[in-house]
């Protein structure tokens, strides 16, 4: 399986920007061109069961990413991951951290996150809906929930639209081809040596800022951004704000080597 992505601008440098779980590579359309113009070469994927790949096995989505970074020729890459987005790139940096030169992570989840009392209720009311076929209901409920006080009718509509398609492709799939935890562990990440933004914002759930002040004490070499005006999607609620953020961080923490310039020249030509 490959994994259905875009790419943009031609660049020496590789940024992979992973979605959050409830949207697809679409979220990322107000920082894509941005960081290709700050000239990097910038590729965004849907996970499995979202947007356009569909689930045809069972999967572990860090090795997808990594199967995608081998099929495009890219040997090292910084990552943006957006919440379930920024889960997926910890783990491949925890697995592969030779293919990770940076990571930028927004409102997000990690390895073994064990879920308030709060977090798991809506987890309940989200299974409940589904149970009763209720689709409309449990999007809206996404939609109510991960979305921030500055988040524009655009971003609901996003939001709406991708989650709904998540959820069709998802529960159309069988049981078995779900996706597969590959286990990572505190030790792990701990060893994770890529320079790390870790932002969080002041609206965002209770579980994602603990989770945020744990990875800023977690990975050896990462910085704690607090965003006061975001919730759970800085991206869709600011994206030009959120794109200078990222462009910011990636042009101090993942400066190009002479090696990834010729590799990045040698895929683009291929």
């Amino acid at each position: 399986m490959t994994l259905s992505r875009d790419q943009a601008g031609h660049g020496p440098s590789t940024v992979v920007l992973l979605h959050s779980g409830v949207c697809d590579r679409r979220m990322w359309d107000g920082q894509f061109s941005a960081l290709a113009a700050a000239g990097h070469r910038v590729v965004r994927c849907d996970l499995r069961g979202f947007g356009d790949t569909p689930v045809d096995a069972p999967h572990t989505h860090a090795e997808d990413v990594r199967d995608l970074l081998d099929h495009l020729g890219v040997e090292r890459a910084a990552v943006v991951g957006s919440s379930f987005g920024g889960r997926v790139a910890l783990e491949l940096a925890a697995r592969h951290p030779d293919r990770v030169t940076a990571l930028a992570l927004l409102g997000s989840g990690m390895p073994g996150m064990e879920p308030s009392a709060e977090l798991r209720a809506w987890g309940a009311r989200e299974d409940a809906l589904l149970e009763a076929g209720d689709l409309d209901a449990a999007v809206e409920l996404n939609v109510d929930t991960w979305l921030g006080p500055e988040a524009g009718a655009d971003a609901r509509a996003l939001v709406r639209e991708a989650q709904r398609r998540a959820f069709d492709v998802q529960l159309a799939a069988p049981e078995e081809y779900g996706p597969v935890d590959p286990g990572v562990t505190r030790d792990e990440l701990a060893g994770i040596p890529a320079p790390a933004l870790v932002a969080v914002g002041a609206h965002d759930l209770p579980d994602f800022r603990a989770v945020a002040a744990e990875l800023a004490g977690l990975l050896p070499a990462a910085r704690l951004l607090a965003l006061d005006w975001a919730g759970h999607l800085p991206a869709l609620e600011r994206p030009d704000e959120t794109a200078r953020l990222l462009a910011a961080f990636l042009a101090e923490a993942a400066p190009p080597r002479a090696d990834e310039s010729a590799a990045a020249t040698a895929a683009t030509a291929g």
